[in-house]
């Protein structure tokens, strides 16, 4: 039988009792597994003790997730505080994964903060009123709903004809959750619009640097994803690109 590929998963730096874990959540693990058909490794966010290129050749492909925490603003120029909470040591090393998978030619998938990670890390920047803007949809459910209702949430985005999403789905456009207060600002160069809220907010985007497939949404492809067949598409997509198929 041979070997599936492996997915390196990015951890987050998340309280647990009094102490600091390497935490991922279990819905995007599962998901990447089941239907991209791969072994999933995580990626531990400690870059006082590891390189991302001493792991990234060792894998087939990465994984940047969600995650409550935001980028921190100084990393796209922004001198304003912000709102946390914050992950800097996460912010260290999605910066160095990105550039060790783009060298290594290895395919790059973004979820939600990964999304926005790899636009900051390409030299893009973000915007943090995407929850409370008048002119734009609410990207995030009113506060005080429960965990699953904020999940609910959802909006229409319009995919970009003849792009790689909208090959995949064979439609115009799609309902996805919705589960973000930032946003992409200015798009990285480089970057190819996949998708658009009817806002105009740029919600996936598609490259090739270097030659390997980099693909990243803002929604949650893996909430409740064996239940959606369409979610499972981002996911088969991600498993054609560990195999070199995309």
């Amino acid at each position: 039988m041979s070997a599936r590929p492996v997915l390196g998963i990015i951890a987050c730096n998340r309280t647990i009792g009094v102490e600091t874990a390497q935490a991922v959540m279990n819905r995007y693990a599962t998901a990447a597994m089941r239907h991209a058909d791969c072994a999933a490794l995580i990626i531990p966010s400690l870059p006082d003790l590891m390189r991302a290129d001493e792991v990234v050749g060792r894998l087939d492909g990465v994984l940047l997730t969600g995650t409550p925490s935001n980028v921190e603003p100084a990393r796209y120029g922004d001198a304003a505080t912000g709102e946390g909470p914050f992950d800097p040591d996460r912010d260290r090393m999605m910066i160095e994964l990105v550039a060790a998978v783009i060298a290594a030619q290895r395919p790059l998938f973004g979820i939600c903060r990964g999304f926005q990670e790899i636009n900051v890390a390409l030299g893009g920047t973000l915007r943090r009123d995407t929850a409370a803007n008048d002119e734009l949809l609410r990207h995030h459910a009113p506060e005080g709903v429960s965990f699953d209702a904020m999940f609910d949430h959802r909006h229409r985005v319009d995919l970009v004809a003849g792009g790689l999403l909208a090959s995949a789905y064979e439609m115009p456009s799609l309902e996805v959750n919705s589960v973000h207060f930032q946003g992409i600002g200015a798009l990285a160069d480089g970057l190819t619009v996949e998708a658009r809220a009817p806002d105009g907010l740029v919600e996936a985007y598609s490259a090739r640097p270097n030659g390997a497939p980099l693909l990243a949404v803002q929604w949650h492809p893996e909430w409740a994803t064996d239940a959606d067949t369409r979610s499972q598409t981002y996911f088969h997509l991600l498993g054609r690109a560990l195999r070199g198929e995309l």
